[in-house]
């Protein structure tokens, strides 16, 4: 079971190796939080539209003004000095990809050694079930899909 509870003003720090999310426009960022008021993320595209690599960052940088939440799993693979250690591991890499390598890829990889972004699998799931609305809909008008012009039967008969 997974849970995010806000942090406020009055928390102190985030727990070693904690889940920290944060919105952006049109999706969640994620980062793991390393102490000191600090955060290993894959900063991506969340400098702009240019790709960004794995870095350590101040927490303020890392929310850039937003509310930031702890993102709590049922369980991690690793306890909090490894998880920081993975997370640290990567500073540095530079092969960030929207899909297949994300900050949510990151994380995962971090707490539970699973490549994995749930953002991603709700994009391909919600884009799966709209090809086969579409699809649907296509096969239920029987002149949607033609193309324009095509000469029906009762056109070409005369």
């Amino acid at each position: 079971m997974t849970r995010l509870e806000q942090l406020t003003p009055q928390d102190h720090e985030p727990a070693l190796g904690s889940h920290l999310v944060t919105r952006r426009r049109g999706y969640l960022h994620h980062g793991i939080y390393v102490g000191n008021g600090r955060v290993v993320h894959y900063s991506g595209l969340a400098s702009g539209l240019h790709r960004g690599p794995v870095e350590e960052v101040p927490i303020d940088r890392f929310t850039r003004g937003q509310s930031v939440w702890v993102k709590f799993h049922a369980t991690s693979n690793f306890d909090a000095q490894e998880v920081i250690e993975r997370a640290r591991s990567r500073v540095g890499e530079d092969g960030y990809r929207l899909l297949t390598n994300n900050c949510e890829h990151f994380c995962e990889w971090c707490l539970r050694g699973e490549h994995r972004s749930y953002q991603v699998d709700a994009l391909l799931e919600r884009l799966r079930v709209l090809r086969a609305t579409v699809r649907f809909v296509a096969q239920s008008i029987p002149s949607f899909g033609r193309a324009a012009g095509s000469p029906t039967r009762a056109s070409s008969d005369a």
